[in-house]
């Protein structure tokens, strides 16, 4: 039996362009938007074609609880300590400044590193791991 490697990711959001563009600038993505200028759908995919494709498509309904299923953007891999905190600090701010919202900083335990809670243009949860 053959087991699938490959993924697309798939938000639904209110603003597809302008969550695509938000994701495609956090991760180094290229985009791709409707030919007719719409807002119905836009898709994210990382150029190296390593990285799964994102598909954004609108949808009528709001967000309303938190997601079941999140992205963690790895930027702190293999760093521990303070030196990790500072990378995620570094990454919290640049994408604060792409429209991102700061959430709660989760500090290193016995089986975890630290990790930051944040939230996408449109309050979808991720976390900086």
């Amino acid at each position: 039996m053959t087991s699938v490697k490959q993924f697309q990711v798939t938000f639904d959001c209110a603003e597809p362009v302008r969550v695509a563009r938000f994701w495609s600038a956090a991760l180094g993505y290229t985009v791709t938007l409707p030919p007719d200028g719409q807002d119905a759908w836009a898709v994210c995919a990382d150029p190296s074609g390593a990285g799964p494709r994102m598909y954004f498509q609108r949808v009528p309904e709001g967000k309303v609880v938190k997601n079941r299923v999140h992205l963690d953007v790895r930027v702190g891999t293999g760093l521990v300590g303070e030196e990790r905190l500072a990378v995620l600090e570094a990454e919290c701010a640049r994408l604060v400044a792409l429209g991102a919202t700061r959430g709660q900083l989760l500090l290193a335990d016995d089986e975890n590193e630290s990790c930051l809670g944040m939230q996408d243009v449109e309050g979808n949860e991720f976390c900086l791991d």
